[in-house]
């Protein structure tokens, strides 16, 4: 019978070989053996998530409440790095050093983007592009001047800021509309804060104006001697999405705490602004 003779065909090829072990025989690993399979996996997976976190995708989460009511403290997000190309800042460890970027893409009004503080780029930072190339930006009485032009802003109501970093302030949400169409929300303390009133800054070629959504909150190009302009090397990649947020109340290793203080309503959640064509 055809089962026999495959039963005897095998029979020969182990007399023949008698090295050979029947498949799915294999001796157990030595643990020397198991250490190195150990170590070649994790070396491969190490590359791999830098090749991931190099090229395409990079998570970051949220430690203040600068750009609330877009980002909350403990959302965490990914950083788009294809959406604007490659800088010697998208690598991680400092291991590139060239200049401009490869794969250019320019930013566009209303991105959320990471970006290299202009005055320590191990800083991260992340923030609004507000302002482009050859724009002049003011502020005046806590209203936002776009080449001398008023950006539109609608009052929404008052609102309380979540978190420590600003105990419980009420604020007034707005939703502003940049050129463009360009609608997002933000938050005002007033309109008499420190950063309400500015010169006027011409923003040079090849950089950007950034801007926290919880304006009286939030030190950004308004602050010279801290961000200024950004070049356009310093952007490491537009925020995209959220995948995870959590209240300060969650505790890592206490399962008890997740249910009630994970976001669910923001597991997923796209970052960028409305623009005219989604609305």
């Amino acid at each position: 019978m055809a089962s026999l003779k495959k039963d005897n065909d095998a029979d020969t090829q182990l007399k023949a070989d008698p090295k050979r072990k029947p498949d799915g025989d294999s001796a157990p690993l030595k643990p020397k053996e198991e250490i190195s399979e150990f170590v070649k996996t994790a070396i491969i997976a190490i590359i791999l998530a830098l090749i991931i976190r190099t090229f395409l995708y990079e998570p970051f989460n949220i430690p203040s409440g600068s750009m609330f009511p877009t980002l909350k403290v403990g959302d965490y997000l990914f950083v788009s790095k294809p959406a604007y190309g490659y800088s010697k800042h998208s690598f991680p460890f400092g291991v590139a050093n060239f200049e401009g970027r490869m794969a250019e893409n320019l930013p566009k009004r209303g991105d959320v983007a990471v970006f290299k503080l202009p005055t320590n780029t191990s800083v991260d930072y992340i923030k609004r592009i507000v302002g482009m190339p050859g724009e002049t930006i003011q502020m005046r009485n806590g209203r936002l001047y776009i080449n001398g032009e008023q950006v539109p802003r609608e009052f929404v109501g008052l609102t309380r800021s979540e978190g420590s970093d600003f105990e419980q302030q009420t604020l007034n949400e707005y939703v502003e509309t940049l050129p463009g169409g360009i609608i997002h929300r933000i938050y005002e303390a007033g309109d008499t804060e420190p950063l309400d009133n500015t010169l006027p800054m011409e923003v040079p070629e090849g950089h950007y104006f950034m801007m926290g959504d919880n304006r009286d909150n939030s030190q950004d190009s308004r602050v010279s001697h801290l961000v200024g302009f950004v070049p356009l090397d310093n952007f490491v990649g537009r925020a995209d999405i959220l995948f995870f947020s959590a209240k300060e109340e969650a505790v890592m290793f206490n399962p008890l705490t997740w249910p009630q203080n994970i976001r669910f309503s923001r597991l997923f959640k796209k970052i960028g602004p409305i623009r005219p064509k989604e609305k």
